[in-house]
């Protein structure tokens, strides 16, 4: 027996509703107890559940104890350890209730016909016990022990109302009991995991180790701690390869061990072969456990225990983990003899590549002939990158020779890092780099190792590792040698480098050759007119780009491949042709969700919404970033990763909506590099929420420091695309050199492309710097409503219609200015752009026009005295009778109408009624 105190309790990590439900009987036990039931998988957490609820029980009697297996043919064996505390009170028990229980708890077991009795003396030497102080009690793994005792402990629970007393017990996930409240404990999501883990050091470790980790785990509690407690200091750095599963002698697989070993050797033997693999399919099982001597059916026991479940279509495992913890406690003989068993049975030839997995794993030492099986059954990878990636680290660990163990352990990585594991691709390279000393090798492995920089780690030095990678292959592949300066290129634009594109662009034209394929002609096209562009020379860019573009389009056979779409779209969006980039990029994603290459997916989709922004798809744009999001935290692309956030933030800001550009830019926080293209986006983001707000300085220093122009430093890309907001910005300054500058630029681009969009903004900016109220403005928007697309843009179209509708109004022509205002509120309202569309409102009430009120209640625009008058007004009182009702004076009521004509935007008391009249329409169609 404890008496339990309130003490410092440890953090329980994603068991709040659990802990809710203890929590609340234990508050509650004074005024009646209750019972609660939690079980789940082991490892899951019941046992932690019961400790934090002994020490948070304060002021109960604690009574404690656990089902034992080695009790379990022992009847009643429970029940004395746990009631042994409180049995003094037994003698204030009825005289035939305190001889069964005593018979009971001396092992004289109970007749079938006091088994009420005994039930009922259990309950009332608790409650005897319990008129001292409330009483906790906690049976741990309840279904463990006998089942006499599991009986009556839930006979008691169905019977506390009256009682302070309250019954926690704990059970396997299959375990139901009737009467009692039960909560399964479900695996841990990812964020609790990780706080799981990074709980047990002193130190961080390594992120992308920790989500690894997450995911070997499964959610399972116990499962993560004992990975914590084995793992190497250079495991936890990320510079060795993790486990694949926790360790069989570790708490959790002491566990499972222990639950095996309960069931017939028969069901071990078919529950392993239906671990081990992993595809499923009955007929493959059944074939093995055949040859094993046995049937599918020996999986009954195990079916009742809640381990698999057998159906028509296969054996399933309802947890991940419990497939891990199955093959992990098996002894390395029986797991190989399972290996040879069911690759005895796959020898259709579609099972070729299972076949030789599973022989593989039954193989100690070198076995060349098996290592090129591997290698040959596993070619191309395409639609299960990870299971050929682990084909090709088996094949590399079965060859007889180290230049074949280094090419093998190449292509592994690289099917790793398709399939989007980079971390396992970095650890593949790490090895190679041990085996290898070949420097063309050595090279193909760099080019790798730089665009995983590029994508997941540190960009800066992408383009160093890649340059000279791409040097050391040129001599003997130089499609691949291209290809590695295409990503050095692209490496240089991300860190805002793009001073450093001149030497990709040379290098590039000395790999070049008139006779290049189309694949290798579009990567030398993008090199060279990127580069051109960047040093301004558009007459030579815009060509180059265009013929990139064509070629993307023509793409076939093993051509076609998302890389060189994405290289294409990439062409088509710096030449402004966003239609074609649009259709490129689509057929990017579109190819590689086709063959799971998550390598490439993000990146197609960062192009599309680039695109969809380009072509005023603003909501397909967010949706596509949202998208590429995913992908690239699925793949640990944080690279990536940040620029979808910061595309998220600037379309989020573009529709006034600060706390969702917010959010999206604390989720970037503070990695990114400055120079960087996601800390551009951030900033282009910042800068518009604070045009927004009328901080124009602010927004044009922002905009004007995303790149320094004639420098080639910092994203000038993205400048380009911003410079609209740095003009309009820079608009309401005295000093606009940077945004002058900015703008230069961007018309040399606009008008070396065939972009209406590009040059409708161009004459917009031109406007609005041109002299207020002078010809030259109105002739430029003028131009700039001439030029915009109907087709597309209809959002920055609106943009202009509004800008040029201030300007008239400010030049005292209202009449004139309420045109342009009117058809921007219309197309702002028709996209849902409601900040836009109430600021066009408000000009239009400036130019004289009485346009109705803002789409919010007047619940929320009026305070309550407000609220009260207007409806009376609506009702047609007048002002004198509105001041008798409310005991004001009519100089009030005057004051505060006024303040109400001015807060709904109307002037007179007909609008306010017609207003009114809307609001509650609207209010009704709703409720319907």
């Amino acid at each position: 027996m404890v008496t339990a105190s309130r003490v410092q309790l440890t953090v329980l990590r994603g068991r709040d509703d659990e802990w809710q439900a203890v929590r609340s009987l234990l508050d509650g036990v004074t005024g009646g107890g209750g019972a609660v039931l939690l079980h789940g998988e082991p490892g899951s957490g019941r046992t932690a559940l019961v400790g934090h609820a002994h020490r948070y029980a304060e002021g109960c009697t604690v009574l404690a104890a656990s089902g034992l297996a080695e009790e379990a043919e022992l009847p009643y064996a429970g029940l004395q350890r746990l009631l042994d505390p409180v049995l003094h009170r037994a003698a204030a028990l009825p005289d035939e209730q305190r001889r069964v229980l005593r018979r009971a708890l001396a092992g004289e077991s109970c007749p079938a016909d006091r088994q009420l009795t005994l039930c009922m003396a259990v309950l009332g030497l608790l409650a005897s016990a319990a008129g001292d102080r409330p009483i906790l009690v906690s049976m741990d793994d309840v279904d463990r022990g006998d089942p006499q005792t599991a009986q009556v402990l839930a006979f008691v629970a169905r019977r506390l109302r009256h009682l302070p007393v309250v019954v926690l017990l704990t059970a396997d996930v299959t375990v139901t009991v009737d009467g009692i409240p039960a909560h399964r404990l479900r695996p841990l999501d990812e964020s609790s995991s990780v706080a799981v883990l990074t709980g047990r050091l002193t130190e961080r470790p390594a992120a992308s180790v920790v989500t690894a980790l997450a995911a070997i785990g499964g959610g399972n509690p116990q499962a993560l701690v004992d990975l914590a407690e084995v793992l190497s200091p250079a495991q936890w750095r990320g510079e060795e390869a993790l486990p694949a599963a926790p360790p069989a002698d570790g708490a959790l697989g002491r566990a499972y061990r222990a639950r095996l070993d309960r069931l017939p050797p028969d069901t071990r033997r078919v529950l392993l072969l239906a671990a081990l693999d992993e595809v499923g399919e009955p007929g493959t099982l059944i074939r093995a456990a055949g040859a094993a001597g046995t049937e599918v059916e020996a999986l009954a026991p195990a079916e009742v225990a809640g381990l698999v479940r057998v159906e028509p279509r296969g054996v399933t495992f309802p947890q991940p983990l419990v497939r891990t913890m199955i093959a992990a406690s098996a002894p390395l003989a029986e797991r190989r003899a399972a290996h040879r068993l069911l690759a005895g049975v796959l020898v259709a030839d579609g099972q070729r590549l299972r076949r030789a997995m599973h022989l593989a794993a039954a193989t100690a030492g070198a076995d060349p002939a098996l290592a090129t099986e591997l290698e040959e059954a596993a070619a191309g990878g395409v639609g299960d990158w990870a299971t050929a990636s682990a084909a090709l680290r088996w094949a590399a660990d079965l060859s007889g020779q180290p230049t074949q163990t280094a090419a093998r352990l190449l292509t592994a990585a690289r099917y790793a890092w398709a399939g989007g594991q980079p971390d396992m691709a970095r650890l593949l390279l790490d090895r190679l780099r041990a085996v290898s000393r070949d420097p063309v090798v050595r090279g193909r492995a760099d080019l790798l190792r730089g665009e995983l920089e590029l994508r997941c780690g540190g960009a800066s030095g992408a383009s160093v590792t890649l340059l000279t990678a791409a040097t050391a292959v040129a001599g003997t592949d130089r499609a691949l040698a291209l290809s590695g300066l295409v990503r050095a290129g692209e490496a240089v634009c991300f860190a805002g480098d793009q001073y450093r594109y001149a030497e990709v662009g040379r290098r590039a034209l000395a790999l070049r050759r008139p006779t290049d394929p189309p694949a290798m002609e579009l990567m030398g096209c993008l090199v060279a007119g990127v580069a051109a562009t960047l040093r301004g020379d558009h007459e030579r860019a815009g060509p180059a780009l265009r013929r990139a573009v064509v070629l993307g389009g023509r793409l076939t056979g093993s051509a076609l491949t998302p890389t060189a779409l994405n290289s294409a779209a990439a062409a088509g969006l710096v030449v402004a042709v966003d239609g074609a980039a649009h259709r490129l990029a689509e057929r990017a994603v579109g190819l590689a969700r086709e063959r799971s290459e998550l390598s490439v997916l993000s990146r197609a989709l960062e192009l599309r919404a680039v695109a969809e922004y380009w072509l005023g798809r603003h909501e397909a744009a967010a949706e596509t970033s949202r998208d590429g999001l995913r992908v690239a935290r699925t793949s640990g692309q944080v690279n990536c990763a940040n620029v979808h956030l910061g595309m998220l933030a600037v379309l989020a800001a573009i529709r006034a909506d600060r706390d969702t550009s917010l959010r999206h830019l604390r989720e970037i926080g503070e990695s990114p590099t400055p120079g960087s293209r996601p800390h551009a986006f951030a900033g282009w983001a910042l800068a518009v929420l604070d045009l927004i707000d009328g901080r124009h300085a602010e927004a044009a220093d922002r905009l004007a420091s995303l790149a320094r122009l004639g420098t080639g430093r910092g994203q000038v890309l993205v400048q380009v695309m911003a410079t609209p907001y740095l003009v309009e910005a820079a608009a309401h300054l005295a000093h606009r050199p940077a945004a002058t500058a900015a703008l230069a630029a961007f018309d040399r681009w606009a008008s070396s492309t065939a972009s209406p969009l590009r040059r409708a903004l161009s004459a917009r900016c031109h406007a609005l710097l041109a002299p207020r109220g002078g010809a030259e403005a109105e002739r430029d928007f003028q131009t700039a409503l001439r030029l915009h697309p109907t087709e597309a843009g209809t959002f920055e179209r609106a943009r202009t219609e509004l800008l040029f509708g201030q300007e008239l109004r400010r030049s005292r022509r209202p009449r004139d200015a309420r045109t342009h205002l009117h058809q921007a509120r219309e197309m702002f309202s028709l996209l849902g752009v409601a900040c836009w569309a109430e600021q066009a409102t408000t000009e239009l009430r400036a130019a004289g026009e009485s346009v109705g009120p803002p789409d919010l209640p007047a619940a929320r625009l009026l305070t309550g005295q407000q609220l009260r008058i207007a409806e009376l007004v609506v009702e047609g009182a007048t002002n004198r009778e509105i001041a008798a009702r409310m005991f004001l004076s009519t100089r009030t009521v005057d004051h505060h109408l006024r303040n109400v004509f001015h807060r709904l935007g109307i002037r007179s008391r007909t609008e306010l009624a017609r207003a009114f009249t809307t609001e509650r329409h609207a209010g009704l169609a709703s409720d319907r």
